[in-house]
């Protein structure tokens, strides 16, 4: 058996980059009301292998490969776009929660001025 690190390398690597996308871990970009967002990942990954030939005292020969991949993928944060304004909200750390905190008046108010356009629906 003859083992060929650099292809199984290859191999690994096309694997991690093609499962290394945002829908992977968080989903496709979306649109919330007037609001666009594109979900933010960070990527970590690694890969290792190796290849030996060898023979034991009583003349037996051997030969083997081995290979590794790893890969984390974390969610960062969302690129948010309204008309030209953009901006990127962290999900990590007590400035996410600010940050939706600075938000959430300027959007209640957005919300209850759409609801006062809407015409009363009759139950």
């Amino acid at each position: 058996m003859k083992t060929n690190v650099e292809e199984m390398i290859k191999g690994m690597t096309e694997f991690l980059k093609n499962e290394a996308k945002t829908e992977t871990i968080i989903g496709k970009e979306f649109k919330l009301g007037e609001f666009y967002c594109v979900p933010v990942m960070a990527v970590g990954m690694g890969v290792g292998g190796g290849e030996g030939i060898g023979s034991t005292s009583n003349k037996a020969e051997g030969e083997g490969g081995l290979g590794g991949a790893g890969m984390g993928l974390s969610p960062i944060g969302f690129l948010v776009s309204h008309n030209n304004d953009i901006q990127f909200i962290t999900v990590h750390g007590p400035s996410a929660l600010n940050t939706i905190f600075e938000k959430l008046p300027d959007l209640l108010s957005k919300y209850f001025e759409s609801r006062k356009r809407e015409p009363a629906v009759a139950v």
